[in-house]
């Protein structure tokens, strides 16, 4: 039977990635997407309708749960200021080191995880810029929401506008609350924790995580429900768009002659296609260039002459003046 030591392609990526050329990627597109929410801020009017309509639609459904779990955050500091600390910060941390994590312990399952993060991050973005929403905390306080991020921002590094560092406000698209990413990011970290954390623990963070900011977006007054369901959403068609832009990620690859750095077993790619030694199992001999072993004789190679024996005689021959019953050497 052919044997070969190259792991199959289910059990390993076609090629290592490096983290030189992924932290620039990653990068790149987070800078692309922070660029464009900031941009995409259409009208206050238009983003203020957004909000309202999404709110009487929550109210006739019953689904408002954001203005009792917002008085709950106004009224217990031991809750809200937590859930602010959560809102402004988790986000930036807990998905880079889910990415991380994956990059060094998954990385057969890497390349997809992040393909899907980022497919579903730019579907977002696509979201903020048709349709500007303004958030629970920005409405009129007729409508009874208070902002917990300016209430509690004593105890923090961020002011009044949203989770920016104090005079940074301007940086950031107050508006960008339709789909909610915070919820989406959190649900792909849940669902990475879930499928290849591998404890218990990380299951049960899997879990928690996107349950825990789904509520911490409420009560802070920075998302609706259905900002959160829609962060769900996009989520979900991402997951979808996956494999299609992976297959057109290798097919733009092939076409601009983009090489693998190292393959998955650790081999160098620099030898060409089929070169390197033969593969030789139970007589069947595979040379560069075929497809299907064939039936060789290998050659022997000879062994080395035994201290004492005549220059040109045969390797392990019986020694000089041996008698006929004199056993032959072992060959």
């Amino acid at each position: 039977m052919l044997r070969t030591d190259a792991p199959s392609t289910e059990a390993a990526p076609r090629s290592r990635l490096r983290w030189w050329t992924e932290l620039p990627l990653i990068l790149l597109v987070y800078g692309a997407y922070s660029a464009g929410r900031l941009l995409a801020r259409g009208d206050v009017t238009s983003a203020v309708d957004h909000g309202l309509a999404i709110l009487r639609v929550e109210k006739f459904f019953f689904l408002n749960a954001e203005h009792p779990l917002n008085r709950l955050f106004t009224r217990e500091p031991w809750i809200g200021i937590p859930a602010d600390f959560w809102y402004a910060s988790l986000h930036y941390m807990v998905t880079p080191a889910v990415l991380v994590w994956l990059f060094r312990s998954r990385a057969v399952r890497y390349r997809a995880a992040r393909t899907w993060l980022m497919t579903s991050t730019f579907i977002g973005l696509i979201g903020f810029t048709l349709l500007p929403t303004c958030p629970p905390r920005l409405l009129s306080a007729s409508h009874g929401f208070v902002d917990t991020m300016a209430q509690y921002s004593d105890y923090g590094w961020w002011g009044g506008e949203a989770s920016a560092p104090r005079g940074l406000g301007g940086m950031t698209n107050q508006y960008a609350a339709m789909p909610s990413l915070h919820c989406g990011w959190a649900l792909w970290c849940g669902v990475m924790l879930w499928m290849y954390g591998g404890t218990r623990l990380t299951k049960v963070a899997g879990v928690l995580y996107p349950l825990i900011t789904t509520i911490v977006v409420m009560g802070t007054a920075n998302h609706y429900f259905l900002d959160a369901v829609a962060g769900f959403v996009v989520m979900g068609i991402g997951f979808l768009l996956t494999r299609p832009v992976l297959r057109l990620a290798d097919t733009l690859r092939a076409r601009l002659g983009i090489r693998p750095f190292a393959l998955a077993s650790g081999g160098s790619t620099g030898a060409p296609h089929g070169a390197g030694s033969s593969i030789v199992s139970a007589g069947c001999q595979t040379s560069p260039g075929e497809r299907i072993p064939r039936q060789r004789k290998v050659p022997a190679v000879p062994a080395p002459a035994e201290p004492g024996a005549p220059a040109g005689a045969e390797p392990g021959a019986s020694p000089p003046g041996a008698g006929d019953g004199a056993p032959a050497a072992a060959r």
